[in-house]
């Protein structure tokens, strides 16, 4: 029988400082301007939540659910888009709101297509970064934090669809039971 472990990296308390302090300053940098946010599902929609509450400019939400991880644990690098933008981002800023920023493949992908749809700026805004998974040319402009290579769950983030009402950030540790003799 299969068995996890899960221990709290970031619980409740500093999820919502470090939301609000990223809404703060990306309510700064767009001040008079009006923003498309650009939610990556699943995983970000709980952060995403939260952030949107705290940026004071004008904005529209959009979606985009996109997979490269499938029932794994590790990135396979083929990205599938399964549900497109419907609003044009032609001439917009646009930010994109990522749970994980692990080895950038995913976004990397997505910041061509929409580069392709001529908005006026891309950004990207996510609450978890894992830079040394990196695999492709990609920075956040906004970092909640920035983890070490450990695979994480709660807060949207999931593992094969579980775990993504977890009101903490884990990590979690899978390991066999012993065989009862």
């Amino acid at each position: 029988m299969d068995l996890v472990q899960i221990d709290v990296l970031y619980n409740r308390d500093d999820i919502k400082n470090k939301v609000q302090m990223l809404g703060k300053k990306i309510s700064e940098d767009y001040a008079g301007c009006e923003l498309l946010v650009v939610g990556i599902l699943k995983g970000a929609f709980i952060f995403m939540a939260d952030l949107v509450r705290e940026i004071t400019v004008p904005l529209e939400i959009d979606f985009m659910d996109v997979t490269s991880y499938g029932l794994s644990t590790s990135s396979s690098g083929e990205v599938r888009i399964i549900k497109d933008l419907e609003y044009s981002v032609q001439d917009k800023d646009v930010l994109i709101i990522e749970d994980i920023v692990d080895t950038g493949l995913t976004l990397k992908h997505i910041t061509e297509i929409l580069k392709t749809r001529n908005p006026k700026s891309i950004k990207i805004c996510c609450l978890l970064d894992k830079p040394s998974r990196r695999k492709a040319n990609i920075t956040a402009d906004y970092v909640g934090y920035s983890i070490p290579d450990r695979f994480v769950v709660g807060y949207g983030l999931d593992y094969a669809e579980q775990y993504r009402n977890y009101p903490e950030v884990c990590i979690i540790k899978p390991f066999k039971a012993a065989d009862p003799q």
